[in-house]
């Protein structure tokens, strides 16, 4: 059974920045990775699987945008999971194509992994480090 925790959250300016350069980062990707997945299957006709996708982030994008190395990988890899998810509901389930996300979309969020205690939340105090 998997898990899945919602916490709000009162960041200090510093955690703000990188909160907003996160929001960023998972938008740009997932449009980039949409972008590259359509364009693919206009040229060649081939689809292209979520593995490929994130090797196309982690070789073409990262070494052209450097401060996608700032983030957090495991966002940026969510990030691409659920452009996947969205491409594969547009076949099986007939939903719509996935469109690009906005910069001025009110809903911003991401989704990371937890892995070797990168996340820790004190009770007590209420701190997420």
């Amino acid at each position: 059974m998997l898990k899945a925790y919602k916490y709000r959250i009162y960041p200090n300016s510093e955690q703000r920045i990188q909160i907003a350069k996160t929001f960023g980062c998972c938008r740009f990707v997932y449009n980039q990775t949409l972008a590259y997945r359509k364009e693919i299957y206009e040229k060649e006709k081939k689809s292209v699987s979520k593995t490929d996708c994130n090797n196309y982030c982690n070789r073409e994008l990262k070494k052209d945008y450097e401060w996608l190395k700032e983030i957090d990988k495991f966002a940026l890899t969510n990030a691409i999971y659920n452009m996947d998810a969205a491409y594969q509901k547009f076949f099986k389930e007939h939903a719509g194509y996935p469109k690009f996300k906005s910069k001025h979309d009110n809903h911003k969020s991401y989704t990371t992994n937890f892995t070797n205690g990168n996340i820790a939340v004190d009770f007590e105090t209420g701190k997420i480090k």
